[in-house]
């Protein structure tokens, strides 16, 4: 991928909403004479004038506040990614206040609370949206921001981030690349993602290896937090393995898919390891 894009930290909004092709400099004194007779903000006067949509100008909003904010049809990533696309949706303010909840029951600034992996007993139950979702969160906010995607059996995040055909968390882990090559996601700055990369034929082996802890104390010096999607837990171990070395999980459940028994014996399973269940998600999307 492309290094990330570097958006605009300061300006007026009309001069953002020129530069982008939104509006020509003669609506400027339009939108300013309106402003000054109805006392509005100036995104607002110029919505009113019909000059400008509402998407455009929370576009520009983002861009004058360098908020993470993704515009669709301009690029290839998964709509799935609500928080980036939509991040003035229900979807997206429920995300945020998962974040804020992680932030004051794991994240809280200590070293060595960096790391959390995203888990559940079932397939479907929305793992791989939370995880994704979550990551992109975080990097709104300014945290410097790893998503990882540890499911080597049926690895999503590739596709939604649209990455590179890297060797990503495989190679790493059979030492035939480094934490270098996770990939900066353009328009989300502070984003970055390491894909599976190649489905091998040892995934629990690969998990369970000694530079998968490697490869987590080194993300954990380069970034604020990491975040680790993983394969469903009722038929392989290696989301436990996973956890065990993140030391932190996140259980999701699906409304009316998740069934109560399977997600008691993960949690206990999870427990007995010496894993923190930082908290529970119901998924209803």
């Amino acid at each position: 991928m492309n290094a990330p894009e570097r958006l605009e930290s300061s300006g007026s909004i009309g001069d953002i909403l020129v530069q982008r092709g939104l509006l020509q400099r003669h609506d400027i004194e339009r939108v300013i004479e309106r402003q000054r007779a109805k006392g509005e903000p100036f995104g607002e006067a110029a919505i009113a004038l019909n000059l400008l949509r509402r998407e455009d100008l929370q576009a520009a909003l983002s861009t004058q506040f360098n908020y993470g904010y993704l515009r669709e049809g301009e690029h290839a990533l998964s709509p799935e990614l609500v928080v980036a696309f939509k991040p003035f949706s229900r979807a997206a303010e429920e995300m945020r206040a998962l974040r804020s909840q992680l932030l004051m029951r794991w994240f809280t600034g200590d070293p060595r609370r960096r790391v959390i992996s995203v888990v559940s007993n079932g397939a479907g139950d929305g793992r791989t949206f939370i995880a994704a979702n979550l990551a992109v969160a975080f990097s709104q906010q300014g945290h410097r921001t790893l998503l990882i995607d540890a499911d080597l059996r049926k690895p999503r995040l590739g596709q939604l981030f649209c990455t590179a055909n890297s060797a990503g968390l495989a190679g790493v882990l059979s030492d035939r690349a480094g934490l270098d090559i996770a990939e900066p996601v353009v328009g989300l700055p502070g984003l970055r993602v390491l894909p599976a990369g190649a489905v091998p034929p040892n995934p629990q082996e690969l998990v369970g290896k000694p530079a998968f802890g490697d490869l987590l104390g080194a993300a954990s010096a380069q970034h604020d937090v990491v975040i680790i999607d993983t394969p469903p837990c009722d038929s392989v171990a290696d989301a436990e393995i996973v956890s065990a070395r993140t030391g932190a999980a996140l259980v999701v459940v699906r409304k009316h898919r998740s069934l109560l028994k399977g997600t008691r014996q993960l949690a206990r399973r999870l427990q007995d390891t010496g894993v923190a269940l930082v908290g529970t998600v119901l998924n209803h999307y």
